[in-house]
């Protein structure tokens, strides 16, 4: 693969913020086009992010200049001389969100090249058989349909509260997320008023709730109400490193109570971001039923990842590419995260734009779980209309 050209510019994302897009052009005449999310709820220790202008004149001064006319025997190899050109541990010379656009442009390139779909592409480079088409290896949707924390202006501590499909198919997972999403939304009308309605930074309704537990329990009512009790499970992000009003204690006693009345398959970061140990206790305690993940924990990053495994903290991660800031550094983490025996839930993050990425690499490493936030904005739905896409390219 020898690059001819490689440009960036600033766009912006789903909350006006700029962040970077980036074009390679294969010297056979192949271009194809990237851009970077970013996150609100961060965890200290992801790959340093510049601001988006910085990062645009660093892909023109200094790894353009770089790369054009160079010949990569493939992602790793590229991924790798990106890295070595930046030098520093949390990529702060060049920026992650400049090396990950330029990345994730060249992995599209190459599946272009190679004329195959990007999930295909991905597949073979981390390793998993491209017939590989069972539902073992169709990530099941995690709808984030109620916005709290960071991401809504409401009263809710917690970040996200989630459905999670138990369907055949992406588009069984979708209609239902849409009807459910439709159903809520007629509710939250009725009982709170229209502008209960506004949404978060994910899609998600944001209104206020009497407590931190009845969103589960509206989400319960609607899914049974509508004949879907047994086709999504339910889950909930606490973010708990941005939780100021509940300590440890009060946030324990929120999931056990949770866990209790609606058997709740998935918690992601329920303490801060340093709390292993007590990562660990919730795990022993509900590991055997419940996905307990890290995200601003183990930020998709293998270092930090090797602790929590050594300490027992989680059984589930997420996978974030922009914490990182490389395809190939990414797939390291699910590689490292199946070796441990954890699930995977490959995610957006609350700033995103139009690039559906995220879909053909969550697809393409066979992941558990895919967190795309509601089925609105188009930000969004880009990803789930991607989905079905690649349903059809796989059948």
């Amino acid at each position: 693969m020898k690059i001819k050209s490689l440009t960036a510019r600033t766009i912006l994302d789903s909350r006006a913020q700029w962040t970077v897009e980036a074009t390679i052009e294969l010297k056979n005449g192949v271009r194809a086009t990237a851009s970077v999310p970013q996150g609100k709820s961060t965890g200290a220790a992801e790959a340093h992010a510049l601001p988006a202008g910085q990062a645009v004149k660093n892909i023109a001064k200094i790894i353009a200049p770089k790369v054009r006319r160079k010949t990569f025997r493939g992602q790793a190899d590229f991924d790798a001389f990106l890295i070595a050109l930046d030098g520093t541990p949390a990529k702060s010379k060049l920026g992650a969100n400049a090396i990950l656009a330029v990345s994730i442009a060249f992995a599209r390139a190459c599946a272009a090249a190679k004329q195959v779909p990007l999930w295909q592409y991905i597949r073979e480079i981390y390793g998993l058989p491209v017939a590989s088409n069972s539902g073992s290896t169709r990530p099941r949707l995690f709808m984030n349909l109620i916005n709290g924390g960071l991401h809504g202006g409401s009263n809710l501590d917690v970040q996200e509260y989630v459905i999670i499909s138990k369907t055949r198919t992406f588009k069984e997972a979708a209609e239902m997320g849409v009807e459910i999403y439709h159903a809520l939304a007629d509710l939250i009308t009725r009982t709170k008023g229209n502008a209960a309605t506004n949404l978060g930074d994910e899609g998600g309704f944001s209104p206020d709730f009497k407590d931190n537990g009845e969103p589960i329990r509206v989400l319960a009512a609607v899914a049974k109400k509508l004949g879907y009790e047994k086709k999504i499970d339910l889950g909930m992000d606490a973010a708990a490193t941005d939780i100021k009003k509940l300590n440890s204690d009060q946030l324990r006693a929120l999931y056990a109570r949770i866990i209790k009345e609606h058997h709740v398959l998935y918690l992601e970061d329920p303490f801060g971001e340093e709390q292993f140990g007590k990562f660990a206790e919730l795990t022993a305690r509900y590991g055997k039923t419940v996905w307990i993940a890290g995200d601003d924990l183990t930020t998709t990053n293998v270092h930090r990842m090797e602790r929590a495994h050594a300490e027992g903290s989680v059984n589930a991660v997420i996978i974030k590419p922009n914490q990182i800031g490389s395809v190939s550094e990414a797939l390291d983490a699910v590689r490292a995260a199946r070796k441990y025996g954890w699930k995977v839930i490959a995610s957006h993050r609350s700033g995103e734009t139009n690039d559906d990425f995220i879909a053909d690499f969550a697809y393409g490493v066979g992941a558990d779980g895919l967190k795309l936030g509601a089925p609105a904005r188009g930000e969004r739905t880009a990803k789930y209309n991607r989905l079905l896409e690649i349903e059809k390219e796989s059948s």
